[in-house]
């Protein structure tokens, strides 16, 4: 299930390049810029700037929506079908995230883009959620656009069992990894996962020779202190394979999708960091013989 189609892209791999996110994630990372992506299913979304109080939402779905002063309250704990949703709003007050398409359907929109992709070194890149979480569907796809000779990148966390990451070796993929933190506390807090598998899954993929660029979100309150930088570049480094390393700086952008899916932002008033603050991180990284950009 994919939730996004991003064409024209720049900073997600080399080139001009198509970004199909995928929908469900096994993380659920504090600062999450698109939050729709963590629900392996469907996600009701209610945007109240779009509401016109029609109340056509309201004679079809009562159980689950109310009234309020100029806006809709969702019952978003007893929503369990949100794909029940779908049309219900004229207004597109109500929103559902996520579509089923066949790997056909996915093909064909990539397609659309090809004589772009030609241009240079462009592509299609899976993000997500977490594009390694998919299946055997993703398998699937990855032969076909091997077959078509359109180049791929991932974007991935590595947060699933190393057999899903296996599956892909061989094939000329750009694995853009993310490496958020190297201490299993802090990474368990922050992300509700374990830092082992992950940092585990990186040195298996390091030694297999494939094309890898580490990149790292800089956040306040979980890395962005030179210290626990320090030690993540000392770890890319030992990695001997892999010569890149991208950081990102943290932005609050997607702070409103959290309301719309009835959801709490922890990042709520965190201002958004500018690159110049990441320069430190740039220079040591560079002094121990990584090519070091911030941005993707």
């Amino acid at each position: 299930m994919i939730f996004n189609i991003q064409r024209f892209s720049t900073h997600d791999g080399p080139g001009i390049r198509t970004v199909i996110f995928y929908k469900g994630c096994p993380l659920h990372c504090d600062w999450c810029s698109n939050p729709e992506s963590q629900a392996f299913g469907y996600s009701l979304m209610y945007d109240r700037q779009l509401c016109k109080s029609f109340g056509d939402c309201l004679k079809q779905e009562s159980n689950y929506l109310s009234a309020g002063e100029n806006r809709i309250l969702v019952d978003w704990v007893s929503v369990t079908k949100p794909e029940k949703f779908k049309n219900i709003c004229a207004a597109r007050a109500l929103t559902v995230s996520g579509e089923e398409k066949s790997i056909g359907e996915i093909i064909e929109e990539i397609e659309k883009d090809r004589s772009f992709f030609e241009q240079g070194d462009g592509g299609v890149t899976f993000s997500g959620g977490e594009p390694l979480s998919q299946g055997p569907e993703l398998d699937v796809l990855l032969l076909e656009l091997n077959k078509l000779k359109i180049g791929v990148a991932i974007e991935t966390s590595l947060y699933v069992p190393w057999e899903n990451i296996e599956r892909c070796l061989g094939r000329n993929i750009n694995f853009l990894v993310d490496l958020k933190h190297t201490d299993s506390d802090k990474f368990k807090i922050f992300t509700g996962g374990n830092a082992d598998l992950v940092l585990s899954n990186i040195k298996k993929l390091a030694a297999s020779n494939e094309n890898m660029t580490i990149r790292v979100p800089v956040i306040p309150e979980f890395n962005h202190t030179f210290q626990e930088m320090k030690k993540i570049i000392d770890f890319t480094v030992a990695l001997k394979t892999v010569r890149e390393i991208h950081f990102l700086p943290f932005h609050n952008f997607g702070s409103a999708k959290y309301e719309m899916l009835g959801m709490d932002y922890k990042y709520s008033g965190i201002r958004n960091l500018v690159a110049d603050e990441l320069d430190e991180y740039v220079v040591y990284a560079e002094s121990v013989g990584l090519i070091a950009k911030i941005g993707g």
